[in-house]
């Protein structure tokens, strides 16, 4: 399940947490399954978050657990520590190395997503859900760096069938 996009499906619309994510999947064992929302942007960047390293980059909300707390997904297989989870994919590693690769121009402003929170699932827990049609589980064949708020969209389009009618549909139809 590592590396996968756990997409909400239309069920789940109205959930505070989780209406129209893409949940990349970071982790998953018998106890415990982690992952980050990929597509939700907030109203911070990184240099409010953590002035001393003057980046404009913008921060993703994670998820609803530890949000208190900075995560973050690369492409730079260089970044010590970091953990590959897809091709050209990696999560966390050093901040000094990834603050240092992107003033180098090595790593890309546009190749890094800086995210607050995780989302996390318990023992079976996730495995319910998905029984539930909470999720799809799909193969990630989609950039993450840079489909951001047209993703969860996106994906629903291209499995197409009564999913797709969903895509298009507005936040709170109750306001149109």
């Amino acid at each position: 399940m590592v590396g996968k996009l756990l997409v909400a499906r239309p069920s789940i619309l109205g959930d505070p947490s989780f209406s129209r994510s893409v949940i990349l999947m970071t982790e998953h064992n018998d106890e415990n399954a982690l992952g980050f929302i990929v597509n939700q942007p907030t109203h911070y960047n990184l240099s409010e978050l953590l002035p001393e390293y003057r980046h404009d980059i913008p921060v993703f909300k994670g998820g609803p657990v530890d949000q208190d707390r900075l995560f973050y997904l690369h492409a730079l297989k260089t970044i010590p520590n970091a953990i590959q989870i897809g091709k050209d994919l990696f999560w966390g590693g050093d901040l000094e190395a990834i603050i240092s690769a992107i003033n180098s121009g090595e790593l890309s402003s546009k190749k890094i997503k800086f995210l607050l929170g995780y989302t996390g699932w318990g023992k079976n827990q996730l495995t319910k859900e998905l029984k539930e049609n909470s999720w799809l589980l799909i193969k990630n064949n989609y950039d993450l760096f840079s489909e951001e708020t047209t993703l969860w969209g996106n994906i629903l389009r291209k499995i197409g069938g009564e999913l797709a009618l969903y895509a298009s549909a507005p936040s709170s139809p109750g306001l149109n």
